[in-house]
């Protein structure tokens, strides 16, 4: 064989229940189960080609070499496939999003998935689903669940084999929007996946973790039965619970900044005066703001007018993770 490939595309997930924290590190075995939303309209693709000749693996991002971290942190990723595969030859990568990457909007759980149904192929290894869910996890535990489209539950479990994302409703279920709310596209000083090491340092963590499954039980119960005002109460709570570890994790982590918090509190103003918006915000500044399709515009308008907003991306609810033939 002198070479091999495969083009894939994923989307990013934002998560309603979040993940933050490890039972195990190295395996991406989270401390809780999780529940997430694919987002339409943003994405990652990757191609992949495997070639004998190649002594290491190459790894371009957005059209450029990639930094030694991250190209660390694929090749780590491919060492595992080359493992499970029996096959020891060195690829080359290209990688393009159309959104920032590295700011919280779920770049990682894009590139991951993308990339581990890209390896899959070329590696000879399952394409089923619940296998690659496991595969991509390796490469980022949220990752697990863009292999899914629609709205998708992360099994935490124990091991590899019990640890993968299962999806719970199709993307057609519930006409929900994500309005992104960017007010920072700067790479952040603390990436996530460093991030869940510190969470077991934080008093609050082992309450966030005991209280979860509840906490996932509701938010899959508002999301099968369509309930927006049980969603909103869900979402926030757990948002608000994961950075509160985070900002009592030692070292502290503090991603939020003031155009965060004050777009929080309209959000809840906007809600007080009947608007159905409720806020989500992942490991970084930019605020996910959820609301029906018929709102969405609205929304939109309303949050690009906030100052210190740079853009609002909009994304509904998306698709797996697929191959790009041709």
């Amino acid at each position: 064989m002198n070479s091999f490939a495969a083009t894939t595309v994923a989307h990013p997930n934002i998560a309603l229940i979040k993940y933050w924290g490890n039972l195990d590190d190295e395996w991406n075995i989270p401390a809780n189960s999780s529940l997430s939303m694919t987002l339409g309209k943003l994405w990652t693709q990757v191609r992949l080609v495997a070639d004998q000749q190649l002594d290491r693996d190459l790894l371009r991002i957005d059209g450029a070499i990639a930094s030694p971290e991250a190209q660390a942190r694929v090749s780590q990723f491919l060492d595992q496939i080359r493992r499970l595969s029996g096959k020891a030859f060195f690829c080359r990568i290209e990688s393009s999003s159309n959104f920032p990457r590295g700011s919280g909007i779920a770049s990682s759980a894009a590139a991951f998935a993308a990339l581990a149904l890209a390896a899959a192929r070329v590696f000879g290894l399952s394409t089923e689903p619940q296998e690659l869910s496991r595969l991509a996890r390796l490469g980022s535990g949220s990752a697990c669940r863009s292999i899914f489209g629609g709205f998708v539950e992360w099994i935490g479990g124990q091991d590899h084999r019990s640890s993968y994302a299962v999806p719970i409703a199709p993307p057609q279920h519930w006409e929900l929007v994500d309005c992104v709310a960017v007010v920072s596209t700067a790479h952040k000083a603390v990436s996530s996946r460093a991030g869940h090491r510190l969470a077991k340092t934080s008093p609050l963590q082992p309450c966030r973790v005991q209280s979860a499954p509840q906490r996932l039980e509701a938010c899959r119960r508002a999301i099968l039965e369509r309930d927006f005002e049980l969603l909103t109460q869900v979402v926030e709570l757990d948002s608000n619970l994961m950075h509160s570890v985070m900002m009592t994790s030692q070292p502290p982590l503090f991603y939020w900044q003031a155009e965060t918090l004050g777009i929080m509190e309209l959000v809840r103003q906007w809600r007080s005066e009947g608007a159905a918006v409720c806020y989500t915000i992942d490991a970084g500044p930019n605020v996910h703001v959820l609301t029906l399709a018929d709102q969405a515009e609205r929304v939109r308008e309303k949050l690009s007018q906030i100052n210190g907003v740079q853009t609002v991306i909009v994304a509904p609810v998306g698709e797996g993770a697929s191959f790009v033939e041709g």
